[in-house]
C-alpha cells in the first residue's frame, strides 16, 4: 500500500504553486546559485493612454528571456518592435545579461526576431498543427 497519494488539482491556489515552485526554486539555487531575477516591462501608450502594446521580459543568471512581446497592428512594421526588443536587451545588459532568448511561432515573428540578430537553435514541428515553435537566442556581449 502506498504511503502517497497522488490527485490530480484542476485549479492551482498559491499554497500548492508555492510548495511546487518555492521547491524548485530552493533546489535550483542550491545547483547553480542565486538567480536575480528581476522582471522588465516596457509598454507603448497610444495618445488615449491606452496599452498598444508592449514587451514582458526577465533576467536570471546572465540571461534574458523574452517572455511576451506584443503590439497592436496598427503599430507592426514601423520600428516599435524593434525599439521594445532594443530596450529589454539595454536594460538586460546593465544588469549583467549576456545571452538572450525566446520562443515564438511560425504564425509570429521569427523573421522579425532574426532580422535583429536572433538566431534559431531549435524547433517543434507541427505545434499547434501546421506550425513551429521556433526557439531563438542571441548573443548580447
Amino acid at each position: 500500500m502506498d504511503e502517497y497519494q497522488i490527485k490530480q488539482v484542476e485549479k492551482i491556489e498559491d499554497p500548492i504553486w508555492e510548495a511546487i515552485g518555492g521547491g524548485i526554486n530552493s533546489f535550483n539555487e542550491e545547483q547553480a546559485g542565486p538567480e536575480n531575477a528581476k522582471r522588465i516591462c516596457f509598454v507603448v501608450y497610444d495618445a488615449e493612454e491606452k496599452i498598444a502594446g508592449g514587451v514582458i521580459a526577465l533576467t536570471y543568471w546572465d540571461w534574458l528571456y523574452i517572455d511576451l512581446m506584443w503590439l497592436r497592428p496598427d503599430l507592426r512594421r514601423k520600428g516599435y518592435g524593434a525599439r521594445l526588443l532594443a530596450l529589454a536587451e539595454e536594460e538586460a545588459r546593465k544588469r549583467g545579461a549576456k545571452h538572450a532568448y525566446l520562443d515564438t511561432f511560425s504564425f509570429q515573428a521569427p523573421e522579425f526576431y532574426k532580422k535583429q540578430g536572433y538566431q534559431a537553435f531549435g524547433e517543434l514541428k507541427d505545434f499547434p498543427k501546421g506550425h513551429q515553435r521556433y526557439f531563438l537566442t542571441k548573443e548580447l556581449g
